[in-house]
């Protein structure tokens, strides 16, 4: 596993793109980003918002 380089500056909300570094910066490989971010997803831990409306995430 990858050693944590990423460092997030604590917020109330963070953009998809923030939780996709966050997630790649441990793991290996794409593969296991995109599964991990998908889990999150799918078990809903992560909630998806836009304009403060809550979006359906839809995980394939």
């Amino acid at each position: 596993m990858k050693k944590n380089t990423q460092i997030l500056k604590t917020r109330s909300k963070l953009s998809l793109g923030d939780l996709i570094l966050a997630v790649s910066s441990c793991t290996k490989n794409t593969k296991e980003t995109v599964a991990a971010v998908a889990d999150l997803l799918g078990s809903g831990q992560v909630r998806v918002e836009a304009n403060g409306r809550l979006n359906r995430a839809r995980v394939c």
